[in-house]
């Protein structure tokens, strides 16, 4: 079975000020990331605004990945929809595509199952395809938790393979590494400031949105501490924060693009009603940039 491991950045769909798809933007971006060095890409996650794509733009975005990743790195898709029925649909969508290694599906936002509920959604969706499943928790988006017990029980399904946690906290993270095979089955960290501390824990890496536009940086968080510089791995980690933190300065994801057009590759606009930021929140996010020597105007 498929492991997932090292660092993934969830990339951004790049769209114009109609919502178009700017496919030759997304190849730019695949090109940029995999030459800093990461250990796959992950499209149409919640960075990729998945939840405002047609899904036309949704089975374009996965195919332009494939075949212009070429295999240089392995693909990761989300199938995040908010009914069992549509996140199935989307599965099916990516697996007839093929070249995609594995699936990441989100709790289901705007309603709030139970956690039985929970166990037979994502249960049902691992069924119905033969790709790998990665679980992603992100509560504070969705409101919707998965607790510990849950993760466990999941992680029994023969292809549910890892889970994503962005909830930042380490305890959570620390118990699905705990109560689950850590030969069978990933924990990534998506809390992008929480990587070094997953990887002490036991954890495989993790899914990181600062990826798109400090790659070099985010990946070798993760290649110092698997080379066993423990101590490399932490000072990048610090070094990170700051982007990290800089992301929350505007609507999501209005930062990551506009982080991409300040590296020099245009990813175009965020979907509405997510809008520009504010002067002086771009102020920070240009002095991040310019600090980690990453900043050019285009």
């Amino acid at each position: 079975m498929f492991k997932p491991k090292g660092v993934i950045p969830a990339l951004v769909t790049p769209l114009d000020k109609n919502g178009n798809l700017m496919e030759g933007a997304l190849k730019r971006v695949i090109d940029y990331t995999i030459a800093g060095g990461v250990h796959g890409l992950f499209v149409l996650g919640s960075s990729g605004e998945i939840y405002g794509l047609t899904p036309e733009q949704k089975r374009r975005v996965v195919e332009v990945t494939v075949e212009h990743t070429a295999g240089r790195v392995p693909i990761y898709c989300g199938a995040s929809e908010i009914t069992t029925q549509d996140c199935i649909q989307t599965a099916q969508m990516v697996q007839d595509i093929g070249g995609v290694s594995a699936l990441s599906v989100l709790t289901p936002y705007f309603m709030s199952p139970t956690q039985s509920e929970l166990i037979e959604h994502f249960t049902a969706i691992a069924k119905s395809t033969n790709l790998p499943v990665i679980l992603y928790g992100n509560e504070a988006r969705t409101q919707v938790k998965i607790d510990v017990k849950t993760c466990e029980e999941l992680s029994k399904v023969d292809n549910i393979i890892g889970i994503k946690d962005s909830s930042g906290d380490m305890t959570k993270m620390a118990e699905y590494l705990r109560v689950t095979d850590r030969e069978t089955f990933s924990v990534l960290a998506g809390r992008d400031t929480l990587i070094y501390a997953g990887l002490c824990h036991g954890g495989s890496g993790a899914i990181a949105s600062t990826g798109n536009i400090a790659p070099k940086l985010v990946s070798d968080i993760y290649n110092a501490f698997v080379a066993g510089d423990h101590q490399k791995s932490l000072e990048l980690q610090f070094k990170l924060a700051p982007l990290r933190l800089a992301v929350d300065k505007a609507t999501f994801p209005v930062v990551l693009k506009e982080g991409l057009r300040m590296v020099g590759i245009d990813a175009g606009y965020a979907l509405g009603p997510a809008t520009e930021m504010t002067p002086e929140s771009r102020r920070v996010l240009e002095g991040v940039l310019k600090d980690l020597e990453l900043y050019q105007s285009i």
